[in-house]
């Protein structure tokens, strides 16, 4: 069956298409219902049935014969350590943890929030909640002590899990006192933290509140797997750069079993025992979804990876962890490679490695230019395939099909629709839209299994944000078009769509432009006020190393292609050469902040930034050209 037949049989039954993919899970009792509508638009997958996420990613695979099968490779250039856990000794330390956690008190339905660098016992800590029951809330470790505060309030956990430090290239990150401070500053406080000490880093413990991993886990009872409604929570993931009361993405059991599972074979090509690098971190969704949850269920090996894509110690990190490890296909974000391409632009160090048994690169978390697409798949040889998709769903809303037809890869083009989404293209009054036009994206409801059934605590919120735009829709807040052989094209988000002289124009073509030029390593455009035009495109662009190329002529060659390709009508003429982008820690530019310090206006660090300085550095190069509080110019 091809790409289309799958498709169209997934919008046209849904319940069956879905019924059929739930198989492959083992259930504790089967649902009563496929999809319960009856408190649209809050629907609900496999109301009535039982299920334990813990064993299908765990114990069904040591059941089933397959326990002396590496489940995790733990791969630390930065600690310089390797290991390989297989199922059954991860179904070993799983259970015992989860005896450890039910010890401190914690039952089905209780949160346990996770603070812990790339390490496999992050993965241990979230799968102990799941044979529990407990609902864990995973926050990316290192972030500030306010934003851990402003989570602990909200999730009200019952025990906390941290590392004592994370590790990175060039200094050890204490996690300990950021913790501490944040318990300190919540109302909410947890009755228990149990810490795993790593020796780069050590943390202090409190007497009578905090234990040591091995301490939590003595003398405990392996315990067994809880089953849970498959419409209960399975975790908490509060969305980056929310400032004030946190939204809480909720993940429910059942329905992210059956869709994590299915997106492994039919998404991305992956047979069970085969090896799955996604190179992101568990305080992500990547992390939650394609480290831990979908191979783990689906039975794959997982690489659980502590560095960077360079520097830790070259451009050729990822070359070797896909050849030592035999990695057959890898997620990661598009600026790791850019981060490569700019370190390395011939690929020399790829030479070093042999490949042979890699069969596919997956980029997502930030749109990828077509000159990343294009150089990626030159030096690999490989289908290097760009899907979208978000926080929220927690899987692929647009993609390619590996496990069903490989269709054409169109550079800008994120991928057709993924069985189980309607996605449409509406105008602002709600109209479709015609093919290749610009629009908002949205899927139509019900949203297919593992997306968000609400938020934590909040429906009336989940309504407002999501659902408000346009009845029976999910608002995704990006913008794009379908073009006329339904490929999507993601072209940013709906507030990065800026506005000329009465013209709208995408940010996102225009950096495909300023990305096509051979000496731009990576770009961004951001739209700036303007007297005479209200907004002007303003273009951040960072050169490759060792390009020997002037500034000025770069600018002017810049200015030149956006107006060959885009048209007069952009505007283009204001570009500052940077030595680096802001970005947060998930790789995600940060334009949003990028327009505010242009335009002089206040603005406030996200919580996710990998690097605070930079704004400053952002600042006064923005300032050269005229911007950032400097006297500024209408062209």
């Amino acid at each position: 069956m091809g790409y289309a037949e799958v498709y169209d049989r997934a919008v046209r039954d849904p319940e069956g298409f879905w019924a059929e993919a739930a198989q492959d899970i083992h259930w504790d009792r089967p649902w009563d219902r496929v999809l319960d509508d009856d408190h649209a638009p809050f629907y609900r997958w496999f109301a009535g049935g039982q299920v334990n996420t813990c064993y299908n990613a765990v114990d069904r695979h040591v059941d089933n014969g397959r326990g002396d099968q590496p489940a995790i490779l733990y791969d630390s250039p930065v600690a310089q350590t390797k290991r390989v856990i297989t199922y059954r000794e991860l179904q070993r330390q799983v259970a015992l943890f989860a005896g450890g956690l039910a010890r401190l008190g914690v039952e089905k339905g209780d949160r346990v929030i996770i603070y812990m660098p790339m390490v496999p016992e992050a993965l241990v800590a979230m799968l102990a909640c799941a044979r529990l029951g407990a609902i864990h809330s995973v926050v990316f470790g290192g972030f500030s002590a306010n934003e851990l505060c402003t989570r602990i309030n909200d999730a009200k956990p019952r025990v906390m899990v941290g590392g004592s430090c994370g590790i990175e290239p060039s200094r050890v990150v204490p996690y300990k006192p950021l913790l501490d401070k944040a318990i300190e500053m919540a109302e909410h406080k947890p009755e228990h933290c149990i810490i795993l000490q790593r020796p780069q880093g050590p943390g202090e413990l409190m007497p009578g509140r905090d234990l040591e991993w091995n301490e939590a886990v003595q003398d405990v009872e392996p315990h067994p797997c809880v089953p849970v409604e498959a419409t209960d929570p399975l975790y908490i993931l509060y969305t980056s750069g929310t400032t004030g009361k946190p939204k809480g993405v909720v993940r429910d059991n059942g329905g992210h079993a059956v869709a994590m599972h299915w997106s492994m074979k039919h998404i991305y090509g992956m047979e069970p025992g085969e090896v799955f690098w996604a190179a992101s971190d568990v305080g992500w969704v990547v992390g939650h979804s394609y480290i831990v949850y979908a191979p783990l269920i689906y039975g794959c090996t997982t690489v659980v990876y502590e560095g960077k894509p360079v520097g830790t110690p070259d451009p050729g990190a990822f070359w070797r962890v896909i050849q030592e490890h035999g990695v057959s296909v890898m997620f990661t974000a598009p600026t790791a490679f850019r981060a490569i391409k700019k370190e390395d632009p011939k690929a020399e160090h790829l030479k070093r490695y042999d490949l042979s048994g890699f069969r596919a690169l997956f980029l997502a978390g930030e749109r990828c230019d077509p000159d990343t697409l294009n150089w990626a798949g030159e030096i690999l040889q490989r289908p290097v395939i760009d899907h979208w998709w978000q926080t929220e769903t927690g899987w692929a809303i647009a993609g390619n099909f590996l496990g069903i037809e490989q269709l054409p890869i169109h550079p800008g083009s994120a991928g057709k629709p993924v069985p189980g989404y309607n996605v449409q293209i509406l105008d602002d009054n709600g109209n479709p839209v015609p093919a290749g036009q610009m629009g908002r994206i949205m899927i139509q409801l019900p949203l297919p299994p593992a997306c968000l059934p609400t938020l934590w605590q909040n429906d009336e919120r989940f309504k407002q944000a999501y659902l408000s735009a346009q009845p029976g829709y999910y608002l995704t807040g990006d913008s794009g078009y379908l073009d006329e052989e339904g490929f999507l094209y993601v072209m940013g988000r709906i507030d990065d769509t800026i506005n000329v002289a009465g013209h709208r124009l995408s940010t996102g073509a225009m950096e495909e432009v300023l990305a096509s030029h051979p000496a731009v390593a990576e770009c961004a455009v951001i739209g700036v006020q303007d007297p005479l035009k209200g907004s002007l495109p303003m273009g951040l662009v960072v050169m490759k190393s060792g390009v020997d190329l002037a500034e000025d002529e770069l600018r002017q060659e810049l200015v030149e292609r956006v107006r060959d390709q885009i048209g007069p009508v952009a505007a283009f003429k204001l570009v500052a050469v940077v030595s680096r982008l802001p970005k947060t820690r998930s790789g995600k530019i940060l334009r949003a902040v990028m327009r505010k310090i242009a335009d002089n206006e206040p603005y406030q660090a996200p919580a996710t930034i990998d690097d605070p300085a930079i704004l400053d550095e952002i600042q006064q190069q923005l300032g050269r050209i005229g911007y950032a509080g400097a006297k500024q110019t209408t062209g």
